[in-house]
């Protein structure tokens, strides 16, 4: 494959497909690359020349049914697309794998900015910074007040149990990576077990809601959400408490895992904290619960990074620190939930 033909994208057949679903949309050759950055399905920009649009498909060589994921990503974002929330306009879903190997979905291009780290933050200054991450959380607000019923979204999740299920599935999680001795990982699992808070009433969850999860445009303004894998019907402040969890430092120089908390102007975690509960109307007395949550479930990510590290199974570099980082992540899981 070229440069302008990337692996697990056949401009032919996806010209093809435009051509007989969204007749003259596409005006002229299609072009492709691969947006780096991606932690799980692999996200295309594509262009005739004239416009641009986002095609996301599941990994190369993905041998389990992923249609499903194709689906809820895609039937999000078109449910999200007429509210406030800002995403991408959704263009269509292809379930037929004979098209590019896969199923997969196309989205227009939203120009803007995802940051990633504190030094890509620091040109914008501390005000504009600021800014920024505040609107992250207004744009959260927006997001956990869609009534999901009114948006097609009723059947999305199960929001009764969601709690003791996710912490259930990523124990499940770590149990399967388990390779070595963790001081402090059980204890910890067992502790927000015996501490679960009441759920408020259900929300569209993002999942994943951080930073670079988001692309940031003109006037500092949040474009699109990106990124909706993760999402579903549960408890609206699980996506506070790791947003919370990105907002704090990690005290690791040179860490392959960043957080945005040390560029100058950035809010703090309470200020974060203070201005969801005001804008949303939400209680948050039990928030250092959900960021605890936040913790354990990163440092199970990335105990399973480490673990098919160990194996070979990875490639690139930085895999051989994240080892290193899992007992940061216990630690301040341990920390957060004992300030609570």
């Amino acid at each position: 494959m070229s440069a302008d033909h990337p692996p697990g994208l056949d401009l032919d057949r996806l010209r093809a497909l435009l051509d007989r679903e969204r007749p003259g949309l596409v005006t002229g050759p299609l072009t492709g690359r691969l947006i780096e950055g991606g932690r799980s399905n692999l996200t295309y920009a594509v262009t005739d020349g004239t416009s641009r649009w986002v095609v996301r498909r599941p990994p190369l060589g993905h041998v389990l049914a992923t249609a499903h994921d194709m689906r809820r990503e895609h039937r999000v974002i078109s449910a999200l697309h007429p509210t406030r929330v800002p995403v991408p306009r959704p263009v269509l879903l292809c379930e037929d794998e004979e098209v590019l190997g896969a199923p997969f979905y196309v989205m227009e291009f939203v120009e803007g900015t995802p940051y990633r780290t504190a030094d890509q933050l620091a040109p914008l200054g501390a005000e504009r910074t600021r800014g920024a991450v505040l609107s992250l959380v207004d744009t959260l607000v927006e997001l956990h007040a869609v009534d999901p019923a009114d948006v097609g979204l009723a059947d999305f999740g199960r929001p009764e149990g969601f709690l003791d299920r996710q912490l259930r599935r990523w124990g499940k999680q770590l149990d399967a990576s388990r390779n070595r001795e963790l001081a402090g990982v059980d204890e910890l699992h067992a502790a927000l077990g015996r501490s679960l808070p009441t759920s408020p009433a259900p929300a569209v969850v993002h999942g994943d809601y951080r930073l670079d999860n988001v692309l940031i445009g003109e006037g500092d303004r949040i474009k699109a959400v990106l990124d909706w894998e993760m999402s579903t019907l549960g408890d609206p402040l699980t996506d506070l408490g790791l947003l919370v969890m990105y907002s704090q430092p990690l005290g690791t120089p040179h860490s392959p895992v960043s957080t945005t908390a040390e560029a100058l102007g950035h809010p703090t975690p309470a200020e974060l904290i203070e201005r969801y509960a005001e804008r949303s109307g939400r209680d948050v007395s039990d928030v250092n619960w959900y960021t605890a949550f936040a913790w354990f479930k990163l440092a199970v990510i990335l105990e399973g990074i480490h673990y098919r590290y160990t194996l070979g199974q990875t490639v690139g570099g930085g895999f051989d620190r994240i080892g290193d980082l899992v007992p940061v992540f216990i630690d301040h899981g341990l920390t957060t939930l004992q300030e609570g």
